[in-house]
């Protein structure tokens, strides 16, 4: 029998495979992405010519060193997206048993389990037992969910004496990431973060990983030679250098996100959690939300194993902006 397929944000075709008469143009909010991208920069013919160098390799990896306060770009690792790098590490590790703190990001279990490892789903940390691996997702997706840095560095170390590591995916961290390990790394700590989510420029595929040098070598090795395409290179050392436009679009993004609670915080049964990048709301009528809006060109994520949530992602425009109030404003009235 064939795995269920995981459902992503993102997916306009399935949008309007459900919702054929919706109007266009569609509104995505059903992805956690900045939706004021990083003003691409003018990329020059020769990136697309011929093969990045090891020099600009490494000069990107310096730049997300100095931009995730890594102690040595050696310990990060660049990559063309972060999944890609959730789905190579269970192929480093011999045959463990992996706890996951969920519920959470699915691809994590789902790579896990598919390269043979014994993977078990636990609410509370002092649930993960006696794990070789760990995987935590900070913060958490979809619900927020954000532990503290004293947390994690105890979690870490009751890990070590039995040889054991873990894995802390920090891809909403940069707007609200004051408990990142990646200023503190211990040995068995390997961190993940996302380029695309931050800039809203998710089809760039960029990720990294932070790791101590051996098992950044090892992730090296996995990728093999030219991993990143020269344009993504580029634009990735630019934007993770431009301090001044991180630190405006993190105040931006967070009214926005103050702005989306007003209007959901009517319609939930609790109050709206999740990131920056995006609101988490629960309600007992969260699937005719879902069908009401759809039917209006607005696509939203919802869960395969969660009915009563949905998750926004934030507007991008006036436009799309009054016309979720619009929508929104409707479905309270029915």
């Amino acid at each position: 029998m064939s795995e269920a397929r995981i459902w992503h944000g993102g997916d306009l075709d399935e949008a309007r495979r459900l919702f054929p008469d919706a109007p266009e143009p569609w509104i995505d909010l059903s992805t956690g992405i900045n939706p004021i991208p990083y003003p691409m920069p003018p990329l020059p013919a020769r990136l697309f010519e011929r093969l990045p160098s090891p020099a600009d390799h490494r000069d990107l990896e310096a730049a997300a060193a100095e931009a995730y306060g890594a102690a040595d770009p050696a310990l990060v690792v660049a990559a063309p997206g972060t999944q890609i790098l959730i789905s190579l590490l269970p192929a480093l590790f011999p045959r463990s048993r992996v706890a996951i703190l969920g519920p959470t990001y699915a691809e994590h279990a789902h790579a896990w389990r598919g390269a043979g490892h014994e993977v078990s789903e636990t609410g509370t940390v002092d649930g993960i037992g006696e794990a070789n691996i760990v995987v935590v997702v900070n913060p958490n997706n979809p619900d927020g969910r954000l532990l503290r840095r004293e947390t994690l560095l105890g979690q870490a170390e009751r890990l070590r004496p039995r040889g054991g590591w873990f894995v802390v995916d920090e891809a909403f961290a940069d707007f609200q990431g004051d408990e990142t390990l990646v200023p503190v790394l211990p040995e068995n700590v390997i961190v993940l973060r996302s380029f695309g989510k931050t800039y809203g420029l998710a089809g760039v595929r960029l990720g990294f990983a932070v790791a101590a040098t051996g098992f950044a070598e090892r992730l090296r090795r996995g990728l093999g030679p030219w991993s990143v395409a020269g344009p993504a290179m580029e634009v990735g050392r630019r934007a993770l250098r431009d301090r001044t436009w991180r630190t405006a679009a993190q105040e931006a993004r967070a009214e926005d996100a103050r702005r989306l609670d007003a209007l959901l915080s009517p319609l939930s049964d609790r109050a709206p959690g999740g990131t920056i990048l995006y609101r988490l709301m629960e309600s007992g009528r969260a699937p005719e939300l879902f069908s009401h809006l759809g039917h209006r060109g607005i696509w939203v994520r919802r869960f395969q194993t969660a009915s009563r949530l949905l998750r926004f992602g934030l507007p991008g425009s006036a436009e799309d902006w009054r016309r979720l109030e619009i929508a929104l404003a409707g479905f309270s009235k029915g």
